[in-house]
């Protein structure tokens, strides 16, 4: 019964220790999720800063799997290269062991000294988990909520290594348990197998040298057991990743998975063929036998993983080659209808904010082909070209190809946001893509009205042309300043968007009642004059749909705009900005004069 509440307590100590790191790692990704992506595709070009960047990243997250998987999905969007993601997987697994250092804080004397007392896992757990409630549930900001969430993990963490800890403390007396050591100590090879099968089975590095140094504080723990078992860890994790990157992904990415495979495989062998060469040329007696602490286990990981990066740093490129000669060019990659869509990789989902920065790059190009297909579609007005016009509908199939894929993958993504910010720019996204859809929708409408036009014959009037040249230009700027404030998300671009807006829609009035006036005095033709009027209803709704996304872009930094962007339009048009106003009377001057100059 004891061996059973013995087990119970350790798993329940696993299940806090793994969540802590959970907890902890989302808050970590929460608060610097788009920094990482950054740095991993600008510091990755050389191969020593790659390794540095992988450390650095994979100690900011907790999780050497999480900083490959991300890699992957980064080399899917087209960031990253191979041999970047190679350099990156060497570095990862040296910041990986930053978990097994912070809990050697469990060896610390502190017998008759308070400050450091206060560093050990008992008191530093009690204080973390104050903390982080603090600031999760009484600040409220979404930077305290992400300390909060990494203080919060950090407690639960220690929390769990405290009662895996106090659950192995009997094994300190028990014969059956040496004895079973001992076993492991002359057959290192077990003892690889051990620590490989566990880590896949837990699905965490970490989590397995954590329970490593929480075993040791029975004291029955030597050297000579625990070195193979920490090299079987690491070739553990390599496996777990290999298999999340060959789900559904490109060549590339299955080659990354395969790297950490051959990496993680080369240091085991020659870590195991140094250390049974030191021994047994007596250079590791006094150590070989010895008892460890946490200490010298997270030592010993560090050291594993860092001379490993080191010795085969020069090899990168040797190590792309196996990786192709694996995974070969042959392979055909994963179908997929557009190469874009690539952007949308499930993988990124892991560190939400990347994968929000993805999406308004992909909605970007999406704006780029409706603003295309709007160029081109009046163009269409003047001589219409059958050829274009199936260019014009290829286009449009695929925004609304593009239009169905982002509203699923921004669905899924939404179950793993967790603060205010991601959530405004997911919202935002959400309806900038469809806003967008609608504009391409626009576009087409104008292919099938210029259609119309040509299959009747119609022909506009002088007038009617020049006017019809000036309100196109108009709105084909509306557009680019659109796409402008999505690609930088800048607000002072985004401004200048309502007040040509409101231009726009002051050229229409002025032109569907000049176009009146000509159709009562008999200069158009009853077709044309409905031709031109509906021209002018879509550039029209174009335009309102270009202002709906400004308000957008706008309201994702600030609450009144987000929360009513509609009584925000009104108050601004009845207000006396100067900035409006002065904007306002530039696009009159570049737009609405010209017109009624035509006589």
């Amino acid at each position: 019964m004891d061996t059973v509440l013995m087990i119970i307590k350790l798993l329940g100590g696993l299940a806090m220790f793994l969540y802590g790191m959970e907890i902890m790692g989302d808050g970590l990704k929460q608060g610097s999720g788009n920094t990482l992506k950054n740095v991993l595709g600008k510091l990755t070009q050389n191969a020593l800063l790659g390794v540095i960047t992988g450390a650095l990243v994979t100690a900011v997250i907790q999780s050497s799997t999480a900083t490959i998987v991300l890699t992957v999905g980064l080399i899917g969007a087209g960031i990253l290269n191979l041999r970047q993601a190679v350099s990156i997987v060497l570095g990862a697994n040296i910041g990986t062991t930053v978990t097994a250092q912070i809990i050697r804080l469990m060896d610390i004397d502190s017998s008759g000294n308070n400050i450091l007392a206060f560093f050990k896992p008992d008191t530093l757990a009690p204080i973390a988990l104050v903390i982080g409630i603090i600031c999760i549930m009484f600040i409220k900001t979404d930077k305290s909520k992400n300390v909060g969430m990494i203080a919060l993990g950090f407690g639960v963490l220690f929390m769990g290594l405290l009662s895996m800890t106090d659950a192995v403390e009997p094994l300190s007396s028990s014969q059956t348990f040496t004895d079973i050591l001992g076993k492991f100590s002359d057959m290192p090879l077990l003892g690889i197998l051990t620590g490989l099968v566990l880590t896949v089975i837990v699905q965490s590095s970490s989590a397995m040298v954590g329970i490593l140094q929480a075993l040791s504080s029975t004291g029955a723990m030597t050297f000579s057991l625990v070195y193979p078992i920490i090299m079987g860890i690491n070739l553990g994790t390599c496996v777990t990743t290999a298999l999340v990157c060959s789900i559904g992904s490109s060549k590339d990415a299955k080659r990354t998975g395969i790297v950490h495979i051959v990496f993680n495989t080369i240091g085991t062998i020659l870590f195991m063929i140094g250390m049974t060469v030191l021994h047994n040329m007596g250079f590791m007696s006094n150590l070989w036998e010895s008892v460890v602490d946490s200490g010298v286990i997270a030592n010993f990981q560090t050291i594993f993983n860092l001379i490993t990066a080191i010795v085969l740093l020069p090899f990168t490129g040797l190590l792309v080659k196996i990786a192709c000669a694996i995974v070969t060019d042959d392979e055909p990659e994963p179908e997929i209808e557009y190469p874009e869509l690539a952007a949308l990789d499930s993988k990124l989902m892991m560190t939400p904010p990347v994968a929000l920065a993805e999406v308004t790059k992909f909605a970007v190009n999406m704006a780029k082909i409706a603003q295309e297909n709007v160029s081109l579609s009046l163009q269409q007005f003047k001589e219409f070209d059958p050829e274009i016009s199936k260019q014009i509908n290829a286009s449009e199939d695929k925004l609304d190809c593009f239009t169905d894929k982002a509203d699923n993958y921004l669905i899924e993504l939404s179950n793993h946001i967790m603060n205010n910010s991601d959530k405004r720019q997911h919202n935002m996204l959400m309806q900038c893509i469809r806003d967008i859809e609608r504009i391409g929708d626009y576009a087409s409408n104008f292919d099938e009205i210029a259609k119309k036009k040509a299959d009747t014959e119609v022909k506009f009037s002088k007038n009617a042309r020049k006017e019809f040249a000036i309100i196109s230009d108009a709105v084909n700027e509306i557009i680019r300043l659109t796409i402008e404030a999505m690609t930088d998300e800048n607000d002072y671009v985004a401004r200048r968007i309502e007040p040509l807006e409101e231009v726009i829609d002051d050229v229409v009035v002025l032109l569907k009642n000049r176009h009146t006036d000509r159709l009562c005095n008999g200069v158009c033709s009853i077709n044309g004059g409905l031709i031109f009027m509906d021209v002018l209803t879509y550039l029209e709704r174009t335009a309102d749909q270009c202002s709906t996304i400004a308000m957008l872009l706008l309201g994702k930094n600030n609450d009144e705009i987000a929360q009513n962007h509609h009584l925000y339009m009104q108050e601004l048009h009845a207000s006396s900005d100067q900035s409006y106003l002065a904007e306002q009377e530039n696009r009159r001057a570049q737009y609405l004069t010209p017109i009624k100059n035509i006589k």
